[in-house]
């Protein structure tokens, strides 16, 4: 869009970028630059406009964008291109993601590289390099708390060990996921640092206070994250003589975006991952960027207003790089994360469907639908250019943050429901076949999140300790059903490391010092290698679960109708043990696929009737892609044994 004002800025500043940047060939950049400008310098303004040196910090911002631009090589640049031109690459149903350490899957990151053999053989083609960038020893909060945004960890590698993982990846077409720590950095970050030296320039990149005055304001309505191991939300700096924001650790310093300095810096700590190969980026607690006293300080307008500026400007300088909102949040706030005032996603192009994740988690305990469809039906539709990641299990805790009306809807008390999913998921209810762990409990309320790794949770932990072969099978089934449910239900479905081979909890941590007190460490193993290659033996668990995801995973990639455009709709069964749900193809509308799980243990029909009502033709034969073969059927009935999924399509 064209605007004087804007654009007779935009003029004046590109008079006065610096001479090594105005003689690049520029001439992409400015085609995109011109054309987001307008977005661009309204959002600045609207956070920024009223600063006196607002013409200055516009100059700062667009220098880095074009100097990002500058650093991009030919390859990148390329890629950028391709990726415009197919610009809902990211929809398509091929893309299957994993999650994981790179010194839980491996060494290091050149060890890494040498293992992307199994990602192919498995199928996985987005890996997702949980934190390596350089943090303190001790205090890291397992990465999320960085010392050094532009080094890696000296202890999985280098720079030049990352640019070769890059390569690697890319020549097998495996996407690089990398989490960028937006919210905060480590008390021992440079900023820091300076900021205790007495530096005023750097104590205004975080929120530091000399009394209690203003903490105290934001405290009233500031919830806990840690309450148990960091209660509050200020930490007292002895050296600085002032009061510090530390949303989340002690140790980590919330970063002040009501400065844009701190932006600009964070713009190009984006950009710099972004031309070192970086497909796509984890943004991490984005709900928290921005801090307003009398809120809660989550899911201010502000902050989605900061990705927004952040998003505009990484297409102008990066296009074929995407966004991936870390929130987990309730599912009307989570939506905006795509960007609730654009046409398509203008934010971040994938968001963590984490309702989806804990909705399945109840149907497991209490091998009943109803609050999963009932939540489904209240999560609001994505835009058209975004969409999910579906996942399971992730390297933190699982939490039950259902909307309590939805919790009511279906028949339960909120309080006491969750109660009863903390105590089936920690074994302490009777028959529960879970081996979990609580975490964060709150004594006052009950409530508790979830620690575990997914087979200890879906009972393949007990079922081997009690050497027990009929609940090995219950627990692979069970596995397996849910895996079927985020493959299928539109998006891109994340594995996390270890879950194809079923590995179980990890007590090690207990016996490390700097991890003891954290138990989310329990569900973060480490891959024995050699217990690895037992997925190439026929009937053992890793070889059981291994083969049955891969061939889930290369039959997702064969449906067109898995690809994520909006095509899913849930269908009412009349059997609340029933997930079901139709997939379509848009260019091909015949070609459907009908999902449907069942949460029980008995075997539960699906009626044939009640589809038909809804209009589905179902006199031709049906086949199970999955399995090559036809449903059990009786009379008019599908018969789904217990914890059976299908992917039914008209023969």
């Amino acid at each position: 869009m064209y605007e004087q004002v804007s654009h007779s800025l935009l003029n004046s500043i590109l008079d006065d970028l610096r001479p090594e940047i105005r003689r690049q060939d520029l001439r992409h950049f400015y085609t995109r630059l011109g054309a987001n400008f307008y977005a661009i310098y309204s959002l600045f303004f609207r956070l920024y406009g009223h600063r006196p040196d607002f013409k200055r910090q516009m100059l700062g911002l667009v220098e880095t964008m074009a100097e990002g631009y500058v650093n991009r090589s030919p390859g990148l640049e390329a890629l950028d291109i391709a990726r415009e031109k197919d610009h809902n690459w990211f929809l398509s149903q091929q893309w299957v993601g994993m999650a994981l350490y790179t010194n839980g899957f491996a060494k290091n990151l050149r060890d890494l590289a040498e293992k992307t053999e199994y990602f192919q053989e498995l199928g996985v083609n987005m890996i997702h390099v949980m934190p390596i960038l350089k943090c303190p020893i001790g205090k890291s909060d397992g990465g999320y708390a960085v010392s050094d945004f532009r080094q890696i960890d000296g202890r999985v590698g280098d720079l030049e060990d990352l640019q070769y993982l890059a390569s690697e990846l890319r020549q097998r077409q495996i996407l690089l996921v990398l989490d960028i720590v937006m919210n905060h950095t480590s008390d021992e970050h440079s900023w820091a640092r300076k900021a205790i030296e007495g530096d005023p320039v750097y104590q205004d990149y975080y929120y530091m206070y000399e009394s209690r005055d203003i903490p105290d304001l934001f405290e009233k309505s500031m919830p806990e994250v840690f309450p148990e191991s960091s209660p509050g939300n200020f930490t007292w700096n002895q050296q600085t003589q002032r009061w510090v924001m530390t949303v989340f650790h002690s140790y980590q310093w919330d970063l002040n975006y009501s400065n844009p300095e701190v932006f600009i810096e964070m713009l190009g700590v984006v950009l710099f991952w972004a031309n070192n190969g970086v497909d796509i980026m984890r943004l991490d607690a984005v709900a928290f960027l921005w801090k307003e006293i009398g809120s809660d300080c989550q899911n201010e307008r502000n902050a989605h207003l900061l990705l927004q500026l952040m998003k505009d400007c990484c297409q102008a300088t990066a296009p074929g790089v995407l966004f991936i909102a870390e929130a987990i949040v309730a599912p009307v706030e989570v939506i905006k994360y795509f960007g609730e005032d654009a046409i398509s996603a203008k934010e971040c192009e994938i968001a963590y469907n984490a309702t989806f994740m804990a909705l399945l988690w109840d149907a497991v305990a209490t091998q009943n639908a109803k609050l999963l469809i009932r939540g489904l039906r209240s999560l609001p539709n994505k835009l058209d250019r975004a969409t999910w990641l579906n996942y399971l299990r992730c390297h933190d805790d699982i939490g039950f943050g259902f909307d309590d009306q939805d919790v009511l809807a279906v028949g339960y008390q909120p309080k006491s429901h969750r109660r009863f999913l903390t105590d089936f998921f920690c074994g302490d209810f009777e028959g529960s076949p879970s081996r979990g762990l609580p975490f964060m409990r709150n004594e006052a309320t009950g409530d508790a999140r979830i620690c575990g790794s997914l087979a200890s949770l879906a009972g393949l932990e007990k079922a081997i300790q009690e050497e027990n072969p009929v609940e090995i099978n219950i627990a692979i089934s069970r596995i397996l059903m849910l895996h079927s449910l985020i493959f299928s239900f539109g998006g891109i479905p994340l594995l996390y490391n270890g879950d194809a081979l079923g590995l179980l909890n990890d007590y090690g941590y207990q016996e490390d010092p700097a991890k003891a007190s954290d138990n989310r460490w329990v569900h973060r193993p480490s891959i024995d290698w050699q217990q690895a290659e037992r997925r190439h033996q026929s009937g053992t668990v890793e070889n059981r679960l291994f083969t049955a995801l891969r061939r889930m995973i290369a039959i997702r990639k064969s449906l067109d109708a898995f690809a994520d455009f909006n095509n899913r709709e849930l269908l009412d069964t009349g059997n609340e043990h029933l997930l079901c749900f139709l997939r379509s193809y848009q260019q091909r509308p015949s070609e459907q696929v009908l999902v449907v799980a069942n949460f029980h243990s008995s075997p539960q029909t699906l009626p044939v009737d009640a589809l038909r009502r809804r209009g589905l033709d179902f006199t031709a034969p049906l086949i199970d892609v999955f399995t090559g073969r036809r449903p059990h059927q009786i009379e008019e009935n599908i018969l789904l044994p217990s914890y059976q999924f299908y992917w039914l399509k008209q023969v």
